[in-house]
C-alpha cells in the first residue's frame, strides 16, 4: 500500500510539473505577443502620422491651386521662394482670405484669416504633430518637408498646376 501510495504521488507530482512547464510556456507565448503588438501599433502609427500631414498639405494644395493662389514666406506675409509658411489664397464674396499653413509649438496648424488681417501663430487651429516645418517654391514645384517629434524627416514635391484642368 505504501508502494502504490508513493507512485500515485510521484504520478501526481509529475502532472503538475507538465502543468506548470505548459502554463509558462503560454506566458512567454502571450508576452512575445503583446510585444510584437505593441511594437507594429508603435510602427502603424508613426506611419500614419507622417503619411496624414503631408496628404493634408497635398490635398489643401491642390483644393486651393489657381494662378497666384499658392505661395510661400514668412508668417507675417512677407513672400519667397523658401520660408516656414504656405499660404493659399482665395476670394470669397469679393473679399481676399489667406490660408495659412505653418508649424508653431510642435503643431502643424492652419489660419484662415482675411488676407490683411494680422494675427499671431498661437492663433491658428492645431492639425497634427510636428516639430518643424519648411517650403519651398520654384519652377512650379512646391517642395514640403516636415520633421516629426521623433526627429523623422518626410518630404513631398508638389507639381502645381495654377488651375489648368488635367489632360484626358
Amino acid at each position: 500500500m505504501n508502494r502504490k501510495m508513493q507512485m500515485h504521488n510521484i504520478g501526481g507530482l509529475f502532472a503538475l510539473l507538465t502543468f506548470g512547464v505548459f502554463a509558462v510556456c503560454v506566458l512567454l507565448v502571450l508576452m512575445a505577443g503583446a510585444q510584437s503588438y505593441r511594437d507594429l501599433t508603435n510602427r502603424d502609427e508613426d506611419s500614419w502620422n507622417d503619411r496624414t500631414c503631408m496628404q493634408y498639405i497635398a490635398a489643401r494644395v491642390r483644393h486651393a491651386d489657381a494662378a497666384g493662389s499658392v505661395f510661400v514666406g514668412s508668417f507675417d506675409g512677407t513672400p519667397g521662394e523658401n520660408g516656414d509658411t504656405l499660404f493659399l489664397k482665395e476670394t470669397i464674396n469679393g473679399t481676399n482670405y489667406c490660408t495659412r499653413i505653418y508649424c508653431y509649438d510642435g503643431q502643424l496648424r492652419e489660419l484662415f484669416t482675411a488676407e490683411k488681417d494680422d494675427f499671431s501663430p498661437e492663433d491658428g487651429t492645431a492639425v497634427l504633430e510636428a516639430d518643424q516645418m519648411s517650403f519651398a517654391l520654384g519652377n512650379g514645384l512646391l517642395t514640403v518637408s516636415a520633421v516629426d517629434a521623433a526627429g523623422k524627416s518626410n518630404a513631398i514635391v508638389l507639381s502645381l498646376r495654377t488651375g489648368e484642368k488635367v489632360p484626358a
